[in-house]
């Protein structure tokens, strides 16, 4: 069954757009030359040098020979009086496939991250190893001024969405120029902030790429940073008092113990409680809740959990514990109920250390630090465990002479609500690919879920014929967790780009023991190293068929 294509009562379908065309690759004609030959407005090649295949691997894949070029665009002062530009560099494959990807990256981006293009939770595959020309940048500003370079408004504006635009055309003509033509299809992706920024390009740039890979889009950053704020003032009333943990990025420096209030036996103890009530929903008791939304129905904290009648030993949840767990999971709100983000599901992965990091370290080290200085307006510091989370979500919404956009319109894609722009996309054939973590800690996938529910509202029913969504059982931010994170939906995107063969089961795998990308810690011993899945286009669930073995995704099938 594949996701609802019905159309509104008295609506005419609009005709599926044929597949655009299928692109093809040339030779690469210079490298070297094109730091001296290359010309483009507000752009400095820096350097354009040859690499020889295998000096850069992506987990144990050699990458092929290609050109790695370095740049900048639009150099300038800032009013802050330092110097900023968009840094990037770009790897152009000598065997090049014809086809541009853009790399999004992640957090508050501010360093030029290699661009190899890599995909999914671990170095299964990348563009770049499989012939695309590949961009990466620092969004216009560096590490040293990061965060402070929300203080500088045009920097913000780069960050959120204007660097994007800026380097796109520059990367094509680049492209050009090394090749001869340019690329015959492009791609767009990234997960977490790289994930927002290719949710964002499909927006404001629909008609710049043919494919948007969207991974834990943090399309809504600023309300789920603040969330993260209001959600560690509320593990702060049932963790230690005066308890400490180094902080990650001061070694001089200490933050609250938040974990000492929800214990990694005690996130256990709610693992094994949701696999109880909910890992036979889809067929198999297997370690893994397939039946996500079933399960939200199905899992009650308050009657499928013990309550300690005595001290905390790990084998239950206190009243107060019970009480923090149940408002985090559904979703921060202001002081008069106002909601500021999402729910979040209740899955398997609530274990996973990474789940920790972000509900527990990064909500005091990193969170405060975005909110006070790039999404508020005017920009002020944060204490996020005396923030006034009501007074401060205004401001994400002000603007003032400095700041003429505000945080949100700036960070979101427009339409966000009602996504009904994404017509024009879908009207000329570029696609969407969505992928969330299941037990994605900072962006929900809840916000994921009920983004494509709106796009299928927006566009009559007929979204699936565009957009597709991939929730991933157990998996974290990104990676991680007692989750399949290994799987390529690239290489789905681009066949449905340009063969038209829309990805329903793609396939995924668990990194066991001996894994070229590094094996995953937190798979259960009794998993198989090779364990493998489908991940099932939303909203149909991988099921199992009754026989065959839990290890292998041919046992299962998306229903």
């Amino acid at each position: 069954m594949l996701v609802a294509c019905g159309t509104m009562p008295g609506t005419a379908a609009a005709p599926t757009p044929a597949p655009l065309k299928a692109a093809t690759g040339a030779p690469l004609q210079s490298c070297a030359a094109l730091a001296t030959q290359f010309r483009f407005d507000q752009t400095q090649v820096t350097s354009a040098t040859p690499e020889a295949a295998g000096a850069l691997k992506l987990g144990a894949s050699p990458v092929p020979a290609h050109c790695l070029v370095k740049g900048r665009m639009h150099p300038r002062k800032g009013s802050d009086g330092r110097d900023y530009a968009i840094g990037f560099e770009m790897r152009l494959p000598q065997a090049w496939n014809g086809r541009f990807y853009y790399q999004g990256n992640g957090g508050l981006d501010g360093t030029v991250q290699p661009a190899q293009g890599a995909l999914g939770g671990g170095p299964l595959t990348g563009a770049l190893l499989q012939g695309f020309a590949v961009i990466s940048s620092d969004a216009g500003h560096t590490g040293a001024q990061t965060p402070f370079f929300g203080l500088e408004p045009q920097a913000r504006l780069d960050y959120g969405y204007q660097a994007v635009a800026k380097l796109t055309p520059m990367a094509k003509g680049l492209i050009a120029a090394a090749y001869g033509k340019g690329p015959d299809r492009s791609y767009i992706g990234g997960c977490s902030n790289g994930g927002r920024h290719a949710m964002v390009a499909a927006a404001r740039l629909g008609d710049q790429y043919d494919g948007y890979l969207v991974g834990a889009p943090g399309y809504r950053l600023p309300n789920a940073a603040l969330a993260q704020l209001w959600g560690a003032q509320q593990w702060a009333t049932v963790s230690t008092p005066g308890a400490t943990i180094p902080h990650p990025m001061n070694p001089s420096a200490t933050l609250a113990d938040l974990g000492s209030g929800f214990t990694p036996k005690e996130r256990q103890l709610l693992s094994s409680a949701v696999l109880e009530q909910c890992d036979a929903l889809d067929g198999a008791r297997d370690g893994m809740v397939q039946a996500t939304q079933a399960c939200q129905a199905r899992f009650n904290l308050q009657k499928d959990v013990p309550t300690c009648q005595g001290e905390r030993n790990g084998q239950c949840l206190t009243v107060a514990q019970k009480q923090v767990v149940a408002a985090v999971f559904s979703g921060a709100k202001t002081a008069t109920g106002q909601p500021i983000y999402v729910s979040f599901p209740y899955d398997a992965g609530v274990s996973g250390a990474n789940w920790a990091t972000w509900k527990f370290v990064n909500a005091l080290a990193l969170d405060p630090l975005a909110v006070g200085a790039v999404f508020s307006v005017p920009p002020g510091r944060v204490d996020p465990l005396k923030e006034d989370v009501s007074a401060r979500w205004p401001l994400f919404s002000a603007t003032d002479d400095a700041f003429r956009e505000s945080g949100l319109s700036l960070m979101t894609p427009p339409g966000q609500d009602n996504p009904v722009n994404l017509g024009a996309l879908r009207a000329r054939g570029a696609k969407m690919v969505l992928f969330h973590g299941v037990s994605d800690a900072v962006f929900s996938a809840e916000d994921t879920r009920r983004w494509i529910e709106r796009l299928d509202q927006a566009q009559d029913g007929k979204a699936a014929d565009f957009a597709r969504y991939f929730p991933v059982p157990g998996m974290n931010h990104c990676s991680g967790g007692p989750a399949a994170d290994q799987f390529d939906l690239l290489t789905p995107l681009v066949q449905w780009v340009e063969q038209g063969v829309a990805p329903q089961a793609v396939p995924a795998s668990v990194r066991g023991a001996g894994h070229a990308g590094g094996a995953n810690a937190e798979l259960p011993k009794d998993w198989s190293a090779s364990r493998s899945r489908p991940l099932c286009a939303y909203p149909t669930v991988a099921r199992y068929a009754g026989s065959g073995s839990l290890e292998d995704a041919a046992s299962f099938s998306c229903r």
